[in-house]
C-alpha cells in the first residue's frame, strides 16, 4: 500500500486529524484540531517532509501553504476549499478530496477561521508558516 493510501486508512481508522506517511514509513499523526498539528510536524521532521503523503481532515489555504513549505507531494484531505485546492494545484500536488467548499469556516462557524485569514494574504510558504507560527504562539499557547 503506497502513503497516500495508507495515511487516508489511518485517519478514518484511527480517528486522526492528521497523518504524515512515506511509503513503508510512518512519520506524524495527530489529533488536534486545526493547522496546530501540522505545525508541529514541519518543526519536529523539517526536511523529512519533503515527498510525503498528507492526509487531513480539513485543508483550506492555510494547510495548504504549509504543506507547500516543506513540499509534500501528496494530499488527501475529506473537505477541502477552493483557495487550498488551488494553492496545491499551482505546486502540482497530487490531491485527492471527499467535499470541495468554498472557504473553511471557524469552529463556531459563523466566520472564516483565522489561520485562513492568515494565509489569504501571503505571497509564499515561508511567510505563510512564519505567520502561522507566530499567530500560534501569540493567542493559543499563552502562558496561564
Amino acid at each position: 500500500m503506497d502513503g497516500l493510501e495508507t495515511a487516508k486508512r489511518m485517519l478514518k481508522e484511527q480517528g486522526f486529524s492528521l497523518v504524515i506517511v512515506k511509503p513503508g514509513v510512518f512519520i506524524h499523526a495527530t489529533k488536534k484540531y486545526g493547522v496546530i498539528g501540522l505545525v508541529e510536524a514541519i518543526e519536529n521532521y523539517g526536511a523529512e517532509l519533503a515527498g510525503a503523503a498528507v492526509a487531513d481532515r480539513i485543508v483550506g489555504r492555510a494547510a495548504a501553504m504549509l504543506c507547500r513549505h516543506v513540499n509534500i507531494a501528496e494530499v488527501y484531505a475529506q473537505v477541502i476549499s477552493r483557495k487550498g485546492l488551488d494553492a496545491l494545484i499551482e505546486r502540482n500536488v497530487s490531491i485527492e478530496y471527499e467535499e470541495l467548499v468554498p472557504e473553511i469556516l471557524n469552529r463556531t462557524r459563523n466566520d472564516v477561521c483565522p489561520f485562513e485569514k492568515l494565509a489569504a494574504d501571503c505571497d509564499n510558504e515561508e511567510e505563510c508558516f512564519k505567520k502561522i507560527r507566530s499567530f500560534i504562539d501569540r493567542y493559543l499557547f499563552k502562558p496561564s
